[in-house]
């Protein structure tokens, strides 16, 4: 029997879900029965080749963000990340909100 995480990585839990519901999941590793019965996916998918390709995403037709390089620190951005998919929409809105205070300071 395989251990435990043993080809897995360590999977963090998104902040959004409680410790209970995270906890309540539980997915064991397989048995050495389960593992003897997998087949490889051309043998279960002969047509494979033939399913849809996801279609890659073009440039935006209006753009309206810039790509930059920002220097900021570790600990701001391990902050974000940690609250997982879409931290730099969640960081752009926390920056926007910040102009907006600024503009609204100073009377603009």
């Amino acid at each position: 029997m395989i251990g435990k995480g043993a080809a897995m990585s360590k999977v963090r839990k998104p902040e959004h879900i409680s410790q209970e519901d995270w906890d309540a999941v539980d997915f064991p590793p397989l048995t050495e029965e389960q593992l003897a019965r997998l087949r490889p996916a051309r043998e279960v998918f002969p047509n494979i080749d033939d399913f849809p390709k996801p279609r890659p995403r073009g440039p935006q037709k209006t753009p309206t963000k810039v790509q930059t390089t920002i220097r900021l620190d570790s600990d701001v951005i391990a902050h974000f990340r940690s609250t997982g998919a879409g931290w730099q929409s969640r960081l752009n809105e926390m920056l926007r909100r910040g102009v907006a205070q600024e503009k609204k300071r100073a009377g603009k």
